[in-house]
């Protein structure tokens, strides 16, 4: 019973000598993300640290090299298997902030590995889109993005682009077929997106290839 109990409380020590050991080596790579020293982060990871170790506002290791700029922190996630699709708490991904940045080699690197291009949300073609990077909706496009995907809300790239005033972007999606006509929730197209902006040359890109407002007008004759 002694040797038992003995076991029981050497057990429970460890455990909490274990927990306070990696409650330090969390605030020590904090601290070294913070500082972007990606060498003092990769260290914690060769002592046993977990790759997929996530901080306080649900971002990975990963979603946080890319957004730190860290490419050496990238590359050693990647060869290390980081889960590439994990979602923060906004719902994005590593992708999805890279797109959003504009790094193709980030970009590039993280599809490379097998990082999902299509899920429900704001998939990375969106962001892409929204933040005016033609070069990365064109290569997420050839990786297999939907050129039609949706926000959570309805709105295809092709309406972010419009509503930006992001002519480039629009010329490539219409290119590649994007659908003016697709209206998000709110009943608006990417026409009735240019519109707004008084965006005139997006505005007579889209009607040529078939756009129109998916806005319905009712003449009250009452008044």
């Amino acid at each position: 019973m002694k040797s038992a109990v003995f076991t029981l409380v050497v057990a429970l020590l460890a455990s909490v000598f274990s927990s306070t050991v990696w409650a330090g080596a969390y605030e020590d790579m904090e601290n070294a993300i913070t500082q972007r020293d990606a060498q003092a982060v990769i260290k914690l990871l060769d002592r046993g640290m977990d790759v997929n170790t996530v901080n306080r506002e649900g971002d990975t290791l990963l979603i946080q090299a890319v957004r730190n700029d860290m490419p050496e922190l990238l590359d050693a996630l990647l060869q290390r298997r980081a889960r590439l699709n994990f979602r923060n708490r906004h719902g994005e991904t590593a992708l999805s902030i890279a797109a959003f940045t504009g790094n193709m080699a980030y970009v590039q690197r993280i599809v490379e590995s097998g990082a999902q291009v299509n899920f429900f949300g704001w998939p990375p073609i969106t962001y892409a889109a929204f933040n005016n990077h033609p070069a990365i909706v064109e290569y997420l496009i050839k990786k297999g993005a939907e050129v039609n995907a949706k926000t959570e809300n309805g709105s295809t790239a092709l309406y972010l682009a419009a509503r930006n005033g992001y002519t480039d972007v629009v010329k490539l999606l219409l290119r590649y077929e994007a659908d003016p006509t697709i209206a998000n929730q709110y009943g608006e197209t990417a026409v009735d997106a240019a519109m707004k902006g008084n965006f005139d040359e997006i505005l007579q890109l889209l009607r040529d290839e078939g756009g129109r407002s998916g806005k319905s007008f009712t003449l009250d004759l009452s008044k």
